[in-house]
C-alpha cells in the first residue's frame, strides 16, 4: 500500500462517472456516494457493430505514411482544401472547434510566422485527415538533416550518444501531444490549438528558449470520425486506445508512426471525463517490459507539475463542481494500471518516452449528458475542460524547458540497456529519488531471454515479421542453418536479437505475459495479449547463448511464401485468416472449391492461374494433392450481430458480412439474403417482434446454421434447440491467454493458445454434440488476470477440462474470444471454418 497516499483510495471508473452526476455546480456539495469495488471498462468494443464496409476496407488498405523528412527543414506549410461545413458536427453544440474549422484555422496558425507546421499523417477509416502540427523555431535544412542524425544516433548507438557533445548542447527535445483520440473527449483538441496559436506569436524569453531547444508535435485529432459524431470510437466502432498492440486501425498506425519517426521524450494524451482531473503515473501493476525506473521518476515529477497548473486555475467544487486533481501513483491503490500496451502512453514508453500520460479533464460533456445537459451548461463545461487541459500542456512545456538535458539522457539510457543487454533496475525509494512512496507493490521487471527464433516459410510467421519491423523491432535472418540454446534452426529462419534498443517492445509483443491474477483484484482493461501464442506462427524463445557468428542478415520485410504447385489439383489449408481470404476470392470468382476430410479446401487444376493470384494476394501456398474433396464450398454471406472487432475481423477474411441486430430484425429483414448466422451481441430473441421471431426461427428451421459466441450466441442456440449445450459464465472481469486442446474439425490446425474476455464453457452436452475445443487442466491461465468468483465459482480450476467449443449439426457455439478487437490472428479461421461448415450444413 502507498505510504503517501493522502486521500482514501477511490476506484478510477466510479470516478469517471462522477462527473455525470454534477448537473449545476451547486450539485457538487452533495454527499458523494460511498466507494464502490472498481469495475472493468468493457462496454464500449463489446457493444453492438455496425461500421459501414468502406471503412473496413479503407482500414485494411490505407498505406502507412512515414513522417521522417530529412531534406526539408522547417517550417514545412502547406494550404490545406477545406472540407465541407458540416452543422451535424457534434462539436458545434459544445462551442468547440467541429473538424471542418480545422483546416482553415491551421492555415491561419500557419501565416501567423515561421514557427508552425502542418502535415498530413494520415487518413481515418471515415477517410478524414489526420493533422500533425509541428511547433519549433525554424530549421535549415541543414539543421533538419542534422536532428535527424542526432535522433538516429540516440536509438542506434546510444552508447556513442550519451557522451555527444553536440547531442547535450543541440538536440532538440521532442514533445508529442495526442488529442481527442477517443471522439466524444472533444477539448484536447481545442486545447493544443490554443497553445499553437499562442507559441505561434509568443515573442517572451522563455517561449523562445522552448522552441530553440525543442520540437513540439500536436496530433489535433486523432480520431476526426468520432469527434464529428460524438462517440469514443472510429468508424470501425474501435476504441483507438486499445488498438496498439494490433495496430488494426489507419487512426493507430499513424500515432505509431508518429512515435517511430519522431521519437518524443515526453508526451500526453488528453482525455475526459474524471473529476477531479486525473493525471498518471498509474497504480499497480506496471508494466514488466518498461524501463520503469526511468519512466516513473519524470513521469511522477512532470504529474506534480501539471497538478499545480490545474488546481492553480482556482476552480471549486462549490462553485464549479470541480475536483482537486489526483495521481494515481500517488492516492490510489488499483484500478488505473499501466500493464498492457494498448495505451497510448504505455505503447510510447517502447519508443523512449520517458514521461507519458493519460490525463482526465473533468466535467463530462458526452454520452446521455450531450443530449440532456441544457447547451449553456455544456459549453460552460467545456470551457473548463478546455482551460484544464490547456494548463496540462503549458505545465509540460515548463517540465520541458526546464528538463531537456536529463530527459534525452534518460531516453538514451532506454535504449542502450536495450542495446546492451542490460539489466532493468528495480524501482526503490533509492532508485527513484523524488518519488514517495514506492513499494513492493510497484515492482515489475521481467528476464529477458536472448533472443526469439520464428521459423520461416508460413503465412503466419510472414505476417508476425512484417508486423515486429512495423513497430520498429529489429529481425534478422539466418544465411544459414543455425544452433542456438541446444537447437538447430533452419536456414532462413527470423531472429529477434534481443540485445536491440527496443528490446521491451519486443518483448512484450512475443513474451508469453504472466498471470497476474495474485497481484490485484481488479484490471482496467486487459492483461494478456502474446502475439507469440496468438497469431499462428511458431516463436521459440532461446534464454541463453551467442549470437557471434550467426550469419543474420537485417531484413526490412518478411520474404514471401506464397506458392502454387506446379501440377495437379490444389490444397489450401484453411488455418489462418489469409487462406480464409484468398477462399473467400476464389469463390467469389466462381471457382468450384470443395472442402476435404481434414477440413482443407481442394481447388481443381483448372483453376490454378485464379489460385496464382490469390497466392500473390493473400501471400498463401497452395500445395499439390490428391484429395478430391466431398462437400461443395460456396460463397458464404452472413448476417451478424456482433461486435465492431468481430466485424472487422470477418471483412478481413473476406466474408460477405450484413450486420443485423434485434432492431433491424423487428424492422424487417431479408432473409434470403443470408446463408448462415453468427450472434455474440445485440440480438435478443425475447425482444423481437412476433413477426420477426418467426422469420428467425424459419431461418433456423430450415437448416441455415448459426454460430454464437458467448452466452449472447448460447442463448440463441438455446432458445431455439439448436445445440444440447448449458453454457457457464466464468469470473467477467477475467481476460488473458489460456491453454487449449482442439479436438475437432472447425478447430484443426489452429494453435494451442487461445484468447478469453469474461470466458464461458459447456456443459450437460447432449447427443451429438461434438467436443471442438476444451481448456486445458490444471490451470489453463497462461498470462492474464483470471480470479474465482467470492463463492469460488467462475475461475480457472472450473474451467480446466471443460469445453470451450462446441458443434452440432446446425451450431457452433465459442466460449473464447477468437476474433476479439481483430487481435487473435492465429484463432480467427476457427470462426471461418464454423461458418463455412454451417453454410455447407444449410445447403445440404
Amino acid at each position: 500500500m502507498h505510504t503517501t497516499r493522502t486521500v482514501p483510495a477511490r476506484p478510477v471508473l466510479l470516478i469517471a462517472l462522477a462527473g455525470s452526476l454534477l448537473l449545476t455546480p451547486t450539485s457538487a456539495s452533495a454527499d458523494p456516494e460511498p466507494p464502490k469495488p472498481p469495475t472493468r471498462e468493457r462496454a464500449h468494443d463489446q457493444g453492438l457493430a455496425r461500421a459501414p464496409e468502406s471503412a473496413a476496407r479503407r482500414s485494411l488498405t490505407a498505406p502507412v505514411t512515414g513522417l521522417t523528412d530529412t531534406t526539408r527543414g522547417y517550417p514545412r506549410e502547406q494550404v490545406l482544401t477545406p472540407d465541407p461545413e458540416n452543422p451535424a458536427d457534434r462539436s458545434v453544440k459544445l462551442g468547440l472547434t467541429p473538424y471542418h474549422a480545422i483546416a482553415p484555422r491551421l492555415n491561419a496558425l500557419q501565416r501567423l510566422g515561421d514557427r508552425v507546421s502542418v502535415e498530413v499523417a494520415g487518413r481515418s477509416a471515415g477517410g478524414h485527415r489526420l493533422y500533425l502540427v509541428t511547433v519549433t523555431a525554424p530549421e535549415t535544412t541543414a539543421q533538419a538533416r542534422a536532428q535527424e542524425r542526432m535522433r538516429e544516433l540516440i536509438e542506434n548507438a546510444p552508447a556513442t550518444a550519451s557522451k555527444s557533445k553536440e547531442i547535450k548542447a543541440g538536440y532538440k527535445t521532442p514533445v508529442f501531444f495526442n488529442n481527442n483520440i477517443h471522439g466524444n473527449e472533444w477539448e484536447g483538441t481545442d486545447a493544443s490549438l490554443k497553445v499553437v496559436e499562442r507559441l505561434a506569436t509568443a515573442r517572451d524569453r522563455r517561449t523562445r528558449d522552448l522552441l530553440a531547444h525543442s520540437r513540439l508535435y500536436f496530433n489535433i485529432t486523432a480520431n476526426p470520425d468520432g469527434r464529428i459524431a460524438g462517440t469514443r470510437a472510429n468508424a470501425n466502432g474501435f476504441d483507438l486506445n486499445r488498438d496498439f498492440v494490433t495496430a488494426s486501425q489507419p487512426e493507430t498506425r499513424a500515432m505509431r508512426q508518429i512515435e517511430i519517426d519522431k521519437q518524443p521524450a515526453v508526451m500526453l494524451d488528453l482525455h475526459g471525463y474524471v473529476n477531479g482531473t486525473l493525471i498518471e503515473p498509474t497504480t499497480p501493476p506496471h508494466g514488466e517490459n518498461y524501463e520503469y525506473d526511468l519512466f516513473l521518476k519524470n513521469t511522477y515529477a512532470n504529474a506534480l507539475g501539471m497538478e499545480t497548473a490545474v488546481n492553480g486555475l482556482g476552480y471549486t467544487p462549490a462553485k464549479d463542481g470541480v475536483e482537486p486533481a489526483q495521481i494515481p501513483f500517488r492516492d490510489q491503490e488499483e484500478g488505473w494500471d499501466d500493464w498492457p500496451p494498448i495505451f497510448t502512453p504505455q505503447y510510447a514508453a517502447f519508443h523512449g518516452t520517458v514521461a507519458a500520460h493519460t490525463v482526465e479533464i473533468p466535467l463530462a460533456v458526452n454520452n446521455s449528458l450531450y443530449d440532456s445537459l441544457p447547451v449553456a451548461e455544456l459549453r460552460r463545461r467545456s470551457a473548463i475542460n478546455t482551460a484544464v487541459a490547456q494548463a496540462a500542456v503549458t505545465a509540460t512545456l515548463d517540465f520541458v524547458r526546464e528538463r531537456r538535458t536529463s530527459l534525452i539522457a534518460d531516453q538514451i539510457e532506454v535504449f542502450r540497456r536495450g542495446a546492451a543487454g542490460a539489466a532493468q533496475v528495480p524501482v526503490s525509494e533509492e532508485t527513484v529519488p523524488g518519488v514517495p512512496g514506492i513499494g513492493p507493490e510497484d515492482v515489475y521487471t521481467t528476464g529477458f531471454p536472448r533472443a526469439y527464433v520464428i521459423p520461416s516459410g508460413s503465412t503466419a510467421s510472414a505476417r508476425l515479421v512484417d508486423h515486429l519491423l512495423a513497430n520498429d523491432v529489429r529481425v534478422g535472418r539466418a544465411s544459414r542453418d543455425l544452433r542456438l540454446g541446444g537447437r538447430t534452426y533452419p536456414k532462413g529462419s527470423y531472429v529477434v536479437d534481443m540485445r536491440q534498443p527496443k528490446r521491451g517492445l519486443a518483448n512484450v509483443l512475443l513474451a508469453d505475459g504472466r498471470d497476474i491474477s495474485d497481484k490485484v483484484s481488479v484490471m482496467y482493461d486487459i492483461s494478456g495479449w502474446s502475439l507469440g501464442r496468438l497469431w499462428g506462427a511458431t516463436v521459440a524463445p532461446v534464454r541463453s547463448g551467442s549470437l557471434a557468428g550467426a550469419g543474420l542478415r537485417p531484413v526490412a520485410a518478411a520474404a514471401h511464401v506464397g506458392s502454387v504447385a506446379p501440377r495437379g489439383d490444389l490444397r489450401l489449408r484453411l488455418t489462418d485468416p489469409q487462406e480464409i481470404a484468398a477462399l473467400n476470392s476464389l469463390l467469389r470468382q466462381g471457382v468450384a472449391v470443395r472442402r476435404a476430410a481434414d477440413g482443407s479446401a481442394i481447388v481443381p487444376a483448372a483453376a490454378r492461374a485464379l489460385a496464382a493470384g490469390a497466392a500473390r494476394t493473400y501471400d498463401v501456398v497452395f500445395d499439390a494433392t490428391r484429395q478430391k474433396g466431398t462437400a461443395e464450398l460456396r460463397r458464404t454471406r452472413v448476417a451478424a450481430a456482433v461486435t465492431p472487432g468481430e466485424l472487422f475481423a470477418l471483412r478481413e477474411m473476406e466474408f460477405e458480412v450484413t450486420p443485423v441486430s434485434t432492431a433491424v430484425l423487428n424492422a424487417g429483414f431479408d432473409w434470403s439474403s443470408v446463408d448462415v448466422l453468427f450472434v455474440s451481441a445485440g440480438l435478443d430473441r425475447d425482444a423481437l417482434t412476433s413477426g420477426a421471431r418467426t422469420a428467425l426461427d424459419a431461418f433456423l428451421g430450415a437448416g441455415h446454421g448459426l454460430v454464437g459466441r458467448g452466452t449472447v450466441g448460447a442463448a440463441l442456440s438455446t432458445d431455439t434447440g439448436l445445440l444440447a449445450a448449458q453454457p457457464v459464465e466464468g469470473n467477467g472481469d477475467a481476460n488473458g491467454v489460456v491453454r487449449v486442446v482442439n479436438s475437432g474439425p472447425v478447430t484443426a490446425g489452429a494453435p494451442d493458445h487461445g484468447f478469453v474476455y469474461a470466458p464461458v464453457w459447456f456443459t450437460g452436452l447432449g447427443p451429438g454434440v461434438r467436443v471442438e475445443q476444451a481448456y486445458a487442466t490444471g490451470n489453463p491461465l497462461v498470462s492474464g488476470h483470471w480470479r474465482s468468483l467470492p463463492d469460488g465459482s467462475g475461475g480457472p480450476a472450473a474451467a480446466a477440462g471443460r469445453a470451450s467449443v462446441v458443434s452440432g449439426p446446425h451450431a457452433v457455439l465459442f466460449g473464447t474470444e477468437p476474433l476479439f478487437r481483430d487481435h487473435p490472428k492465429g484463432e480467427f479461421a476457427q470462426v471461418g471454418r464454423a461458418l463455412f461448415t454451417m453454410a455447407r450444413a444449410s445447403s445440404g
